[in-house]
């Protein structure tokens, strides 16, 4: 009886072999929002793919903190790489129609390179806080081989997390349509179409929004919390704003990368946005932030800063 329930159980899932990605609907110039996407794209690979040289590279800059923003560039081009290739192959070439496996690893990637991003955020933040919190230690709490060690850990859970939903989305039979409203294999939308139970799927998307949307931002405000605590203790100005100066940085990526997220989910839960808005906002909130972070690294890090007026002055020199 249980190979019989088996059996039938396998016979009624029906796994379409291509499904369709709706984009931008009705919009007549919407090849070049796609264009615009693959400039953001290209800026996106270039500075990141600088940011990955310089540190792998510069000996001065194989330090703790350095390690975390090697990890937060390698993340963005893996996320960029997932989404933006894809699209334009999507909806430049008229080639909407991606087949059942392709889409489950367009779908793995972009959202596990999504998951590396924020938790690479909240471990700068526990760097920038033992530095302020308890600057005496900090060089016997967080080494090279703790933040490494740390990071394993996370790309293996993330990674883990990840491909324990998509395989779960396998489990789904699509017998109604094969139409994802979205710009990318995108799990809500996928699931919801689903003819079969989904509430293990629709836990699950729950429990990854609260693990790298929620979590993420009360651990970094915590954090703030308790920097701004210890720094109310320090007696001069001076030396108040110098230690804050070293979260600017910080700040700036998280705010570029969880303030549009968070905007995008707030407005959804008052409002219920057109497809076209929800794909031209979450598409943004994907491509932007891989964009802007290496900029924020060389506008706001001195030893970075530094270090790229010594190339050019070398490069300058005589020969």
């Amino acid at each position: 009886n249980a190979i019989n329930s088996s059996v039938a159980h396998n016979i009624s899932v029906v796994r379409p072999e291509y499904f369709f990605i709706t984009g931008l609907t009705g919009i007549q110039y919407s090849r070049y929002y796609y264009i615009f996407l693959f400039c953001i794209y290209f800026i996106a690979v270039i500075g990141n793919s600088a940011v990955l040289l310089l540190i792998a590279v510069e000996r001065s800059l194989h330090s703790p903190k350095y390690i975390g923003v090697f990890n937060l560039a390698l993340a963005d081009i893996g996320e960029a790489n997932a989404l933006i290739p894809n699209m334009m192959k999507t909806f430049l070439f008229d080639s909407q129609y991606i087949s059942y496996n392709a889409c489950l690893a367009n779908m793995f990637f972009v959202f596990f390179f999504s998951m590396m991003q924020s938790s690479t955020l909240v471990v700068l933040a526990y760097d920038r806080f033992i530095a302020i919190c308890l600057p005496l230690r900090y060089h016997a709490i967080v080494t090279n081989t703790i933040m490494c060690f740390i990071f394993s850990a996370i790309w293996a859970f993330n990674a883990f997390m990840m491909a324990l939903i998509v395989s779960l989305i396998s489990r789904l039979s699509f017998c109604k349509s094969n139409v994802i409203q979205s710009f990318f294999c995108d799990h809500g939308p996928m699931y919801r179409m689903a003819c079969n139970d989904n509430s293990i799927n629709s836990f699950l998307a729950k429990l990854n929004m609260s693990l790298y949307l929620l979590a993420p931002l009360i651990l970094i405000v915590l954090s703030y919390i308790c920097i701004l605590f210890a720094l109310s203790k320090v007696t001069t100005w001076e030396g108040r704003l110098k230690a804050l100066k070293t979260c600017v940085t910080h700040l700036l990526l998280v705010a570029s990368l969880f303030l549009p997220v968070t905007g995008i989910y707030i407005y959804a839960l008052i409002n219920s946005p057109s497809a076209n808005a929800r794909v031209i906002s979450a598409s943004l909130a994907y491509a932007v932030p891989p964009m802007l972070n290496p900029i924020i690294y060389v506008l706001n890090t001195a030893e970075i800063k530094d270090l790229i007026r010594k190339v050019f002055k070398n490069k300058s020199g005589p020969m």
